[in-house]
């Protein structure tokens, strides 16, 4: 079974802005977490805190092209997967995002549930991000009621 998930969507925004707003800690918490230790930068360990949730996660930053791509690690030694981040420009006003999360382990029990929690967790963030980047849209971030 391919366990690999893979979200892409359009944003009309340049692919420069996308990434600063993933990359930049005054950034990310408009539309994802509500803060960031630091930059995302290569070899980096970054902290991110979810306040609303009461909820922390550390990433690894593995690689990082300029207003490209950005790969990192999360989950865990036992529940680790690699995240990477595309970002293609169509044209100066427009740009193809797409994350491809791998890793999970197909033989896990809750293999289905877990990919499809991923994947509407993708959808979710990119849906946010697109809010943020298009319309100004800062007050989606944190509304997933569990």
């Amino acid at each position: 079974m391919d366990t690999q998930i893979i979200t892409k969507f359009k944003i009309i925004k340049p692919a420069n802005e996308v990434f600063e707003a993933i990359v930049n800690p005054e950034k990310i918490r408009n539309f994802w977490f509500s803060s960031s230790s630091e930059r995302w930068e290569q070899g980096r360990t970054i902290t991110l805190r979810y306040n609303e949730y009461d909820a922390e996660v550390v990433i690894n930053v593995m690689e990082v092209e300029g207003n490209r791509k950005i790969v990192f690690a999360w989950g865990g030694n036992d529940q680790e997967t690699i995240v990477t981040i595309t970002l293609k420009e169509l044209d100066k006003t427009s740009t193809i995002i797409e994350v491809n999360e791998s890793g999970l382990s197909e033989d896990d029990p809750e293999i289905i549930n877990k990919m499809i929690g991923q994947k509407e967790g993708w959808v979710y963030t990119l849906t946010c991000l697109k809010g943020y980047l298009e319309n100004g849209v800062n007050t989606l971030r944190a509304s997933l009621v569990f």
